[in-house]
């Protein structure tokens, strides 16, 4: 009877280690799963947001450079407007999947890309206006907090 009991305890031992095991490798797993869905759609929205960055920084400048040759700005303008409607409404998303340093770098672009919006918008800016904005700088250091975010690392230097 007593060797009954102690193989009886020794699969129950088994079994519960077994089910134990199990459990806590599905957890890993979900969790795993659940963190590359939401860096996939982060990576996703950075790249969506700071391509609409650049796309209202290049029609500013195609503005300012009609301008400053002798030509009509509204076209440039008119997309350069288009795009920081979109902006405005990807910010959001970005917002809430980005980590807190993520988002602050977000803040800063967005007060340049304001800037150069109110640069553009003054039909008495040419280039030289639009050089002064500091924007490319405020997107540098909006990359660097997003690969951090998604972990990604560098291999070599920039070129």
């Amino acid at each position: 009877m007593a060797t009954q009991i102690i193989t009886l305890v020794g699969v129950l031992i088994g079994a519960l280690t077994s089910y134990l095991v199990t459990v806590t490798a599905e957890r890993a797993k979900f969790r795993r799963t659940m963190a590359t869905r939401w860096d996939e759609r982060k990576l996703d929205t950075y790249i969506a947001y700071v391509s609409c960055v650049k796309e209202i920084h290049r029609a500013a400048m195609e503005a300012a450079r009609a301008r400053d040759n002798g030509e009509d700005a509204a076209e440039a303008l008119a997309r350069m407007e288009a795009k920081e409607d979109k902006r405005s409404v990807l910010f959001e998303t970005f917002v809430l999947l980005a980590d807190e340093s993520a988002a602050a770098a977000a803040h800063t672009v967005n007060q340049r890309t304001w800037d150069l919006l109110t640069k553009a918008r003054d039909a008495s800016n040419g280039l030289h206006a639009m050089r002064a904005v500091t924007l490319v700088q405020a997107l540098n250091t909006l990359h660097e907090a997003a690969r951090k975010d998604l972990a990604i690392t560098r291999t070599g230097p920039l070129g």
